[in-house]
């Protein structure tokens, strides 16, 4: 199988080592990769600052250039979600309007794609560290996934997983909304990083970098020990 793989903007500047392992994980599990090094971003980021036209001229761009037959892959469960959520209504009754049908039932998160499509969960990795999982407002409430992550986490050799209290509970990570509403934002973060302490875990782990990112964001500024950590970078130790 080959699929065509969307790396999000804010990874592609700030964390290529991810981009990377999730190269890796794919291909370790026997997924041919093709990437358009034209790509940019899905128009997430315009779009939750009220720049619609804007958004829709980027949604207009990654439809051209990925809108086909091969499943679409990202390891980014929020701009899967807003690819799936928001592109019919920034699209409908528009040219555009069948390809987005097409791809909004084509476009997958990374640990959705292993677990329910390649069934494939273990790669062999090792992460001899106590961890704790956050489930992203987009991962868990835009597109219902939340097992698949623990799944795969069940399968790494070493690994302790512990749960916090409050899993539902948002980080404040959404870009706009931490611009705009700093002080809440960094409230949120701060409620949701000393639930992850209270379990004794040593990182934080999630599917959404853009959560990692806000939460990181605290812990530095607060001089904490916390470790946060993109779940394709444990697996990929194995690969």
């Amino acid at each position: 199988m080959t699929i065509n793989l969307f790396i999000p903007c804010f990874i592609d500047q700030f964390y290529p080592e991810t981009a990377m392992n999730t190269v890796k994980v794919l291909e370790r599990a026997g997924v041919e990769v093709n990437y358009n090094p034209d790509q940019t971003c899905c128009g997430r980021f315009a779009y939750h600052a009220g720049f619609v036209e804007e958004a829709k001229a980027l949604g207009d761009k990654f439809l051209d250039e990925f809108c086909g037959e091969r499943p679409v892959v990202s390891p980014a469960a929020s701009c899967v979600s807003f690819i799936r959520k928001r592109y019919p209504e920034l699209f409908f009754n528009t040219a555009n309007h069948l390809n987005v049908k097409k791809l909004e039932k084509n476009v997958f998160e990374l640990t959705d794609f292993l677990v329910n499509v390649l069934h494939y969960d273990d790669f062999g990795a090792e992460f001899p560290h106590k961890v704790t999982y956050h489930d992203s407002c987009s991962a868990q409430r835009g597109l219902g996934l939340g097992a698949e992550a623990r799944q795969l986490l069940s399968k790494v050799k070493g690994l302790e997983l512990v749960e916090m209290k409050q899993l539902d509970l948002c980080c404040g990570g959404e870009f706009t909304f931490a611009m705009n509403h700093e002080e809440v934002s960094m409230g949120m973060a701060s409620h949701k990083v000393r639930n992850a302490m209270n379990t004794g875990a040593e990182y934080i782990v999630s599917t959404d970098m853009s959560c990692l990112m806000h939460q990181k964001g605290y812990i530095d500024a607060n001089g904490l020990s916390m470790k946060v950590i993109h779940i394709v970078d444990i697996l990929a130790k194995g690969c």
